[in-house]
């Protein structure tokens, strides 16, 4: 069976780079595609720590798109987000991993795959690569990442959590 096409936006790159855990994209789904802008915006800010752990992340492969024009017709979405629905769809992606929400629903519009930070966390438990997500969360929340709730409420349910 071939791995999925997967294609990561900028703010899970930020969570699992927070939690030293880009290991959890290699182990759920082998090799991930970023477009340029999205390791434009990844190295905007702490550039040597950030780009040392891409260099070690050699799964994560940074793909140039074939239409780069493409990613200009994603009207109210930054760079990063254009870009990652622009690789999705030129690659076909079987998975895109983003947690903007005005970028969700286009993608859905789009029909393609998503999942988001949270997603991954619960599939990295599904799977045994980590033992709980409340203190995931907990550290993401505490650096700045903002979850509803809701969300953090449904995941901790759903991971068995609470």
């Amino acid at each position: 069976m071939l791995a999925p096409l997967v294609v990561v936006n900028t703010t899970p790159l930020i969570a699992l780079w927070l939690l030293n855990r880009f290991d959890l994209l290699r182990d759920l789904y082998g090799e991930v595609l970023i477009p340029a802008a999205v390791q434009a915006e990844f190295l905007a800010i702490e550039f040597a720590s950030r780009q040392a752990m891409l260099n070690q992340a050699i799964w994560i492969k940074v793909m140039p798109l074939t239409n780069p024009h493409h990613a200009q017709t994603f009207i109210g979405l930054d760079l990063g987000e254009a870009e990652v629905l622009a690789l999705a769809q030129e690659r076909q992606a079987d998975l895109v991993i983003i947690d903007e929400l005005k970028a969700r629903h286009l993608a859905e519009k789009l029909g393609l795959p998503l999942i988001g930070t949270v997603g991954v966390l619960l599939l990295a438990k599904e799977n045994g690569l980590i033992a709980q997500v409340a203190p995931l969360l907990a550290t993401l929340q505490a650096n700045g990442l903002r979850f509803s709730q809701n969300l953090i409420t449904k995941a901790l349910i759903l991971a068995d959590e609470i």
